[in-house]
């Protein structure tokens, strides 16, 4: 059996300016891996390629020369040694500086030698038997609209919400989160906050303390990675949990993920396989989790609905004792038509649907 690897590219259109701290975007732009035998080319593969701008280690001006480069060596040694060593290129450790490579090649392999079906694990969730847990994601914008969103949420039957902050001024954040509390009790509703670095170490510890008036579960990177002292001093002196996401990205040895844990002592970690490398990679912090008796949620990181349904049904395979932050696949104007919908705050793949499957 030989294979052949080939990548559609698709611009995904958000239905509202998507912001963070970090800015705002109407558009992503993703690439699907389809991999096949040319023989059976009705039998195939998907994958999903979706690197952030300013986030992945990947993406710059040239990630769409290198992607083609990339294309072209994977099938050169994909001919030369077919399926018997696929697993050693996918896990190439020169490929290590692109995670969201990594992580399209493997769900597509995953895919492709379960039948082609995108059942990529055979569980509960995939079998429509249970919904996964997820959390309401608040995005950032003028207050009426964040509150708008909260509004929504709450009514459509979710306990957990997560609100990114630090771009408004943050007596206004204080104010939204009052009101969530007046309507919300802490017994009633988790909240998250996820700051994507926004804060400072200087002004950083002071902002947590009055946020931590509105019962907060946990809080996503409050300052910028790569400051571990700063970060280390938080951790344990932080009145909210805090949460490590971008802090992550980039640690590519097991002996650097227990480094960065050791040294900094999160009671969160973030983990977004797109960004950290793939589902194996994101196995090890799990596992390394466990070891460190760290929590642990995965959340997808913009993903349509290709990428959304592997990273759901790895996550699946565990028994999930948080609410994940798989709730992004109604972002878009023109995702991919697929089995996954969400029902009174959980996400589910029901069987009786269909993918769309035209793009491929």
């Amino acid at each position: 059996m030989s294979l052949f690897l080939d990548i559609i590219s698709h611009t995904l259109q958000f239905k509202f300016d998507a912001r963070t701290s970090r800015g705002a975007m109407q558009q992503h732009q993703v690439y699907y891996f389809k991999l096949y035998d040319p023989a059976n080319s009705n039998n195939y593969g998907l994958g999903e390629c979706a690197p952030l701008p300013g986030l992945s280690l990947e993406y710059n001006s040239d990630f769409r020369d290198n992607l083609n480069k990339l294309q072209k060596e994977i099938n050169q040694r994909l001919n030369f040694v077919g399926v018997s060593a696929i697993d050693s290129i996918i896990y190439d450790k020169n490929y290590k500086d692109f995670p969201a490579v990594v992580f399209a090649l493997e769900t597509a392999w995953l895919d492709l030698k379960r039948g082609g079906k995108r059942i990529l694990f055979d569980n509960p969730f995939t079998q429509s038997s249970v919904g996964i847990p997820i959390n309401g994601l608040i995005w950032m914008g003028d207050k009426s609209f964040m509150q708008a969103q909260i509004k929504k949420k709450l009514d459509e039957g979710y306990a957990c919400l997560k609100l990114k902050i630090g771009g408004l001024d943050f007596d206004a954040e204080l104010d939204i989160l009052k009101a969530i509390r007046q309507v919300a009790s802490a017994e009633t509703l988790t909240i998250r906050l996820d700051v994507n670095g926004a804060f400072t170490p200087v002004d950083a510890l002071n902002k947590l303390k009055e946020l931590s008036a509105y019962a907060v579960h946990s809080i996503e990177q409050p300052i910028k990675p790569g400051q571990w002292e700063a970060m280390r001093e938080l951790c344990i002196a932080a009145p909210i949990p805090i949460a490590l996401d971008e802090e992550l990205i980039g640690i590519k040895t097991l002996a650097q993920k227990e480094e960065l844990v050791n040294a900094l002592t999160p009671s969160y970690l973030i983990l977004k396989p797109t960004l950290l490398g793939g589902l194996k990679v994101t196995k090890e912090w799990i596992d390394l989790a466990q070891k460190k008796k760290i929590g642990w949620w995965i959340t997808s990181a913009l993903e349509s609905n290709i990428g959304l349904n592997a990273i759901s049904q790895f996550t699946a395979e565990y028994n999930l004792d948080l609410e994940q932050g798989l709730g992004t696949g109604q972002l878009y104007h023109n995702n991919i038509a697929s089995p996954l919908h969400i029902a009174s705050g959980k996400l589910y793949y029901d069987t009786t649907k269909i993918w769309n499957t035209n793009l491929f």
